[in-house]
């Protein structure tokens, strides 16, 4: 009859609901722990570990909300739960917006950020390592060209720096070959006072933002499907949280409107004599 096949579908819309966001709860368990075990050997500083594990652990609670949400059918956090999955969704698709319309600001934005990363590098850990993959990955040195490095106070390429690493790159901007099995970190000292053309038998000398961007724009695709992906699951995640509400608030109307007729059925019932 009509009232099983709804109860069908609000059970389909329940638990489809809490499926998503119990798997979606469950991989940021995963990732929230990896970050913990970066971060576990350092200091609580403002660094890339300690930002990943924030923006994790408040992603974590919120999916949280709409396991427990569509689990217990609780309107309050089933209604905060999509507030908030709306607004991300929202400034997801201003950053888009913005990225798109700015592109010099944002490009130059990302480039001041990545200066400042290099200024910090050998002051933090995990931010050391982060330039290092991503020199290695895209074969890249610098922000814009290698000889940036100097910007940084231990590869400041001055007669006053004391440092042995002086008018050098790290050992990441520097070309390994395939026949290389013992891994030189010294290979990329005193490489600023080369000129571009010699060094670059030795290292790579195109800075890591033209490859970024080059490499965004190689896998527009890749990037469109994960990005419309993730924006295709919050849609859904939305609109499951929305379409439960609406089941339960309907419920909650019939119970009352049953409740009413009781009611005055039982007043309009004459008593015995």
């Amino acid at each position: 009859d009509r009232k099983t096949e709804d109860m069908r579908g609000y059970r389909a819309i329940k638990y489809i609901l809490f499926i998503f966001c119990y798997f979606f709860w469950v991989s940021l368990c995963v990732y929230k722990c990896v970050c913990v075990c970066l971060d576990v050997v350092d200091t609580l500083m403002v660094d890339p570990a300690l930002l990943l594990i924030i923006v994790g652990s408040i992603m974590f609670l919120i999916t949280f909300l709409g396991c427990f949400g569509a689990l217990r059918n609780a309107t309050c956090l089933l209604k905060t739960f999509l507030a908030i999955l709306v607004i991300i969704f929202l400034l997801q698709i201003a950053a888009g917006v913005v990225g798109y319309l700015f592109t010099d600001m944002v490009m130059e934005r990302t480039e001041k950020l990545m200066m400042k990363a290099i200024v910090r590098y050998r002051e933090d850990w995990d931010l050391e390592n982060a330039i290092d993959f991503i020199q290695k990955k895209f074969q890249c040195c610098g922000v814009e060209s290698y000889k940036e490095w100097s910007q940084n106070m231990y590869f400041e390429c001055s007669d006053t720096n004391p440092s042995l690493e002086a008018c050098g790159v790290p050992f990441s901007c520097c070309i390994h070959f395939q026949n290389q099995t013992v891994l030189n970190t010294m290979c990329g000292y005193g490489m600023q006072q080369q000129e571009e053309s010699l060094a670059r038998h030795d290292i790579f000398t195109t800075g890591c933002l033209e490859k970024i961007v080059s490499w965004a724009k190689n896998n527009l695709l890749l990037v469109a499907g994960l990005t419309g992906g993730l924006l295709l699951l919050e849609v859904c995640m939305i609109s499951l949280a929305a379409a439960q509400i609406s089941w339960i608030n309907k419920v909650l109307r019939r119970q009352k409107e049953n409740a009413a007729v009781t009611i005055y059925q039982n007043l309009e019932t004459p008593f015995p004599t």
